[in-house]
């Protein structure tokens, strides 16, 4: 892992900022949503991409019920 050299701190509610360079590196914009990972003493974040439940592909995502399917996936289920 890799240190940028950043520390900022913790807000009475628990918010960080993510600063513009991180933001930029990463193509993070307003609004986008970002995933949190724990590994032992580590949180991780990265940029949240909806992928396909059945294949993991990420073109052509639509949720269904709560679930992101693509639509190659959706075209299979139905020829059923």
């Amino acid at each position: 892992m890799k240190s940028t050299g950043i520390v900022r701190p913790v807000d009475s509610l628990g918010r960080i900022v993510l600063p513009i360079e991180l933001r930029r590196i990463m193509n993070i914009q307003c609004k986008d949503s970002v995933e949190i990972f724990v590994d032992d003493n580590y949180i991780m974040l990265k940029k949240y991409q909806p992928s396909c439940i059945f294949c993991d592909g990420m073109d052509d995502i639509q949720t269904f019920q709560g679930k992101n399917v693509c639509k190659h996936c959706i075209e299979k289920l139905t020829n059923l």
